[in-house]
C-alpha cells in the first residue's frame, strides 16, 4: 500500500445533534467493518449505538484509528472509552490497539492477519482537532506523510494529552467505503474551514470512497 489517495469532494451536513445524525447514518449504511475514533462526540455516538439492540452486531468488526499509550483502564484510553460506551454492551468483535505496550508493529500485524495485503473497511469515523489533526496524525509531524506502513508510533502528540500514540496512517484510514467526520463546537471552525477547502492539514488527507462531514452549526465557518 503506497501513495496518497485522492480525496473526494466532502458532503457537508449541518445537523443539530451530531451523535444522533451519526447513528441514523450508521443504521442506513449497515457497516460490518468499522474504524472507531476517540473523543467526546464519538463517545456520545457510541452510547446511542449501544441502544440499537436489533442491529446485527455479531457481524461487526471494530478497529481503532489510534490509541494513546496508556493502559486500557486509563481515562485517556480511546479503546477503554469505546469499550465502556459500546463494545462491552454489544456482541461485536473488537481488534484493540495495545496502548499499554504502545505496540504499532503488533497492530499492523493484526490488520495484515485480518485483511491480507489490502485493508478495507465499510466505515471509518474520523475526529477533527482544532489544529486540523485526525486520529493521531498531527500537523508538521512525519507520520502524516507515511505511506508504506499501515500503523506507526507517534512519539510526540501535538495536542493534549501529551503522551505518545499509535495511529493508522493516511492510506489505511482512507481505505473505507464511507468516511464520516464528526465535528462539534465553535473551537473547530478554523479546522473545519481548512477541511472543507482541502487545505494542507492532516484531516484533509482522508480519502475514503465517499466522505461525509457531520457538523453542528457552531462548528461551521
Amino acid at each position: 500500500m503506497t501513495g496518497q489517495p485522492t480525496r473526494p469532494e466532502p458532503e457537508l451536513r449541518v445537523v443539530d445533534n451530531v451523535a444522533e445524525a451519526a447513528v441514523a447514518l450508521f443504521l442506513e449504511l449497515q457497516p460490518g467493518t468499522i474504524v472507531l475514533s476517540g473523543g467526546s462526540t464519538p463517545q456520545a455516538c457510541y452510547e446511542r449505538l449501544a441502544e440499537q439492540r436489533d442491529y446485527p452486531w455479531s457481524r461487526v468488526e471494530a478497529f481503532f484509528g489510534d490509541e494513546r499509550c496508556v493502559p486500557v483502564d486509563h481515562p485517556d484510553s480511546d479503546v477503554g472509552m469505546a469499550n465502556r460506551a459500546l463494545l462491552s454492551k454489544v456482541p461485536a468483535r473488537s481488534y484493540p490497539i495495545d496502548g499499554a505496550a504502545c505496540d504499532a508493529d503488533g497492530y499492523q500485524a493484526t490488520l495484515r492477519d485480518r485483511f491480507g495485503d489490502h485493508p478495507r473497511f465499510d466505515l471509518a469515523l474520523y475526529g477533527l482537532g482544532p489544529d486540523g489533526h485526525t486520529a493521531s496524525l498531527f500537523p508538521g509531524r512525519p507520520e502524516v506523510h507515511e505511506v508504506e506502513r499501515w500503523v506507526v508510533y507517534v512519539p510526540e502528540a501535538g495536542q493534549p494529552p501529551f503522551v505518545p500514540r499509535v495511529t493508522l496512517t493516511v492510506p489505511v484510514l482512507s481505505a473505507a467505503s464511507v468516511g464520516i467526520f464528526l465535528v462539534s463546537g465553535h473551537e473547530k471552525r478554523p479546522a473545519m474551514a481548512d477541511l472543507l477547502a482541502g487545505r494542507d492539514v492532516p484531516a484533509s488527507r482522508m480519502a475514503p470512497d465517499r466522505l461525509i462531514v457531520l457538523a453542528d452549526p457552531a462548528a461551521v465557518p
